[in-house]
């Protein structure tokens, strides 16, 4: 048993590396095709924004408003049809000719995809099918819903379009937790939802929910996971309550302290070994799955996040280069978003890259290693050695020698794999942030909240 004092559990989801607030604008204003020049694009992501809920959830802290009035949904994906063009005739031009750019996977996420009706979902799969280029039902395609938009003719159009994954946000089957959460739903329409999602034979049906909502026991909790396993999802994404500035909950005074800690973790565990004793794999922290999916519906089995491109459109997407990370500004504040949506519907040329980080090779090599460690199966050594030429260990000596201290690395893994203990994926959000650069930390810490 390690001696070495443990750091708080919950410092902060790492999605992506480095995160948007680490962004700056680019004063050179790149041109794409330049970006894109050398690049390999043959197995490159897609993921396409909506910036649009209706409602906001008390713990979202996502590029998202509230309604879209006065046919804004209409101007916005005119705004993203601009922009795929801009993209694709970038690639092209990067290429000098197009038929080697090959999408592996896809996604629709926000906000709420499924906030559009069913003929602008319809428009959304042709701006990723023909502007982009991308085979949706050849390559998995997931897409964000909630409770309320999960409506039998939206769902039709994603089924019919190729959708394999439907995610969709519960949070908590019990109202009274929804309602803790600032999140107004009932467990009668959630369930609905639900029945809608099964009768529309979309492969992979994901439902996330979260732990740590004022008032959740250990009870209430166990009655969440029981009512969505009822539903045999394929996979189920475990979320501990984060509060942050500028959100619902946030504006509330709601904190957190080593006793929600200490909860938290406790109904982490709790929830991981139910899930485990239904047949469950863990994947990640949050991520749980059922072993008897085809993988090719959930994920593409030659897509790494780490070394392969992603291209993102919509005012809230990111895209990433080798190179470079870029996207748009980024706001939490609903004003300051509706003033970027805003702008983003007003935008005629796409052809440059405005909002970014540059990626040297020490960023790529942290984001290799934490990218790869946060997920369960953990790290082979040799293919870190073979992109960059040396090892983790002696590339982050340091932070390595501080996990193990920590338990957080698992003794047991076989040798040249790096792969976290148990102890280790509960604080992934603890190990994640350590992993960040000082340079990245410092422009984290100096980013003015808006």
């Amino acid at each position: 048993m390690s001696t070495t004092l443990a750091p708080r559990p919950y410092e902060s989801y790492v999605y992506a590396y480095p995160h948007k607030t680490a962004y700056r604008p680019l004063e050179d204003r790149p041109a794409l095709r330049g970006l894109w020049a050398g690049e390999r694009k043959d197995a490159l992501s897609l993921y396409l924004h909506i910036p649009f809920c209706e409602v906001r959830c008390g713990f979202c802290n996502l590029f998202t408003r509230i309604g879209a009035p006065d046919e804004l949904t209409t101007r916005y994906l005119d705004a993203l049809d601009r922009q795929a063009t801009a993209v694709r005739d970038a690639l092209a031009e990067a290429e000098a000719g197009a038929d080697t750019v090959r999408f592996a996977t896809a996604a629709f996420g926000g906000g709420t995809p499924t906030y559009l009706d069913a003929d602008e979902l319809d428009r959304l799969c042709d701006i990723a099918e023909k502007r982009m280029g991308a085979e949706l039902r050849a390559v998995p395609l997931s897409v964000e819903t909630s409770p309320a938009t999960a409506t039998a003719d939206r769902l039709a159009v994603l089924a019919e379009r190729g959708a394999t994954r439907l995610s969709i946000g519960v949070q908590s089957f019990v109202d009274a937790e929804a309602k803790a959460a600032v999140r107004p739903q009932h467990r009668a329409e959630v369930e609905a939802a639900l029945g809608r999602i099964r009768d529309a034979r979309i492969p992979v049906l994901n439902i996330d929910l979260i732990y740590g909502i004022d008032g959740q026991t250990k009870a209430s909790w166990r009655h969440s996971l029981d009512a969505a396993l009822t539903w045999r999802p394929e996979e189920l994404y475990l979320y501990p309550l984060y509060v942050r500035p500028l959100t619902g909950l946030g504006r509330l005074g709601a904190g957190g302290d080593s006793a929600w800690d200490e909860q938290r973790l406790r109904l982490y565990r709790q929830g991981r070994d139910h899930l485990l004793a239904h047949g469950y794999e863990q994947m990640s922290m949050r991520m749980f799955r059922r072993p008897d999916i085809p993988f090719e519906t959930a994920g593409a089995e030659d897509y790494a996040c780490q070394t392969d491109g992603m291209i993102g459109l919509g005012c809230g997407a990111r895209s990433y280069t080798s190179a470079l990370h870029y996207s748009f500004d980024y706001a939490v504040d609903m004003r300051e978003i509706r003033a970027i949506i805003d702008t983003y519907t007003a935008t005629e040329d796409f052809s440059r890259a405005e909002v970014g980080r540059r990626i040297d090779d020490g960023e790529a090599r942290r984001r290799h290693l934490l990218q790869s460690l946060l997920q369960a199966g953990g790290m082979a050594e040799a293919g870190y050695r073979e992109r960059f030429g040396s090892g983790p260990a002696e590339d982050f000596p340091a932070e390595l020698d501080r996990f193990a201290a920590l338990g957080w690395l698992d003794e047991r893994a076989p040798t040249g794999l790096l792969r976290l203990s148990p102890e280790g994926l509960a604080y992934s959000d603890a190990l994640g942030p350590a992993l960040f650069s000082p340079a990245v930390r410092a422009s984290m810490a100096a980013y003015e909240r808006k």
